[in-house]
């Protein structure tokens, strides 16, 4: 069977992801005084941070409709699935599931799922790997379902930001954590709840020891690891997230380890300077 994977932008694609035909993109929009910048390929990260540092206001974000959803749902392939940012942090997943009710009133029945990934960025391309994996095995699009949603519940997010002040803004973290987090250099070491919020798991005094604790804590947290594949996305310190692949080599017995850039929505939250860890 034939399938196509839905990302949203939240999500980064690989070079191969993007070269198999399998995989497309739903775009988030941002807004950062009055300025719109649409999370595809031409979104400029340089251009946007130096927005950012020199803006008083914080970049908004808004999802795909409904009706973008349904188009990138209206293909030849078979089966289609979606991957959407956590529908705790976003609408992306809401508009998604819209998006296929819509799809069946002007197209008919089609088999389409649509995930709620209760995670972000490299969460999202780890997803969008199981699927590619599980089609390929000649899985039914149920089997695939179900597998898929299985190792939703077994996969562990974890950050570690320069600045927490875009979360706080947006009304994704509370105002002590981010002030606390300011004072002395502390860094706070997060992660992503069963549920799909941010919730705090420590605390170090600068990065480089949040970061050596936010990888202890998914070596701490991840069975099977010789079976894993982790994704180290950055937003802008390439040099940052290659040492943090080195503790993770040292540390953990993973399959693979892949590094990729942040997208623009991902660049958005994880702000200049943060990295995000996913297994």
């Amino acid at each position: 069977m034939s399938y196509r994977v839905v990302v949203d932008s939240c999500g980064e694609l690989t070079n191969e992801m993007k070269q198999s035909g399998h995989f497309v993109t739903a775009s988030l929009a941002i807004e950062i005084d009055g300025y719109h910048i649409v999370d595809d390929e031409t979104f400029d990260q340089q251009d946007f941070l130096r927005r950012v540092a020199e803006s008083p206001n914080c970049p908004k974000s808004s999802c795909p409709s409904p009706e973008c959803y349904m188009e990138l749902y209206h293909c030849d392939a078979d089966h289609v699935y979606a991957v959407t940012l956590s529908g705790e942090l976003s609408g992306s997943y809401n508009s998604a599931v819209l998006g296929k009710n819509l799809y069946k009133e002007e197209y008919g029945e089609k088999k389409i799922h649509v995930f709620n990934s209760k995670s972000a960025s490299g969460g999202e391309t780890l997803i969008a790997m199981k699927i590619a994996e599980c089609e390929e095995k000649n899985m039914s699009f149920e089997e695939v379902v179900e597998t898929v949603e299985a190792y939703i519940e077994g996969q562990h997010t974890y950050f570690v930001l320069e600045t927490l002040d875009i979360l706080r803004k947006n009304g994704r973290l509370s105002g002590l954590k981010a002030a606390v987090a300011t004072a002395l250099n502390i860094k706070p070491v997060m992660g992503a709840t069963l549920e799909g919020t941010i919730v705090q798991l420590g605390k170090a005094r600068g990065m480089k020891k949040a970061l050596d604790k936010m990888v202890s804590h998914a070596n701490e947290d991840t069975t099977d690891q010789e079976e894993k594949t982790l994704i180290i996305t950055h937003c802008n310190c390439p040099e940052r997230a290659k040492g943090v692949k080195k503790m993770v080599m040292e540390q953990m017995n993973v399959k693979e380890v892949l590094v990729l850039d942040t997208a623009g929505i991902s660049s958005m939250y994880a702000a200049d300077g943060g990295v995000i860890l996913v297994v």
